[in-house]
């Protein structure tokens, strides 16, 4: 049971990830960041009232469904390649 559970979660996360990396192809297309279109993000867990988490300024390639506004802490994705020689300038998305 835990294990179609997992599929199930599994596969709504890579429909909405598959979802957003469209929505942002779209809205480059035209000319617009996604942030420009939608105002952020809302309605996140842990974000405060009336906060909003910021707008997603970088992307692992290999998976982007990763994301970082460039705040706090960089990701693991980040570090492992800016320690193999990569610039941040290249994740910018």
């Amino acid at each position: 049971m835990k294990q179609s559970s997992k599929a199930i979660a599994a596969v709504r996360d890579r429909d909405r990830a598959a979802l957003k990396e469209k929505m942002a192809e779209m809205a480059k297309t035209h000319g617009f960041s996604v942030g420009e279109l939608f105002g952020g993000v809302r309605g996140a867990k842990g974000a405060g009232k009336g906060k909003s988490l910021g707008v997603a300024k970088y992307a692992n390639p290999e998976n982007k469904s990763d994301t970082w506004t460039g705040r706090g802490r960089k990701p693991n994705w980040l570090l492992e390649r800016l320690k193999k020689g990569a610039k941040l300038n290249d994740f910018a998305i």
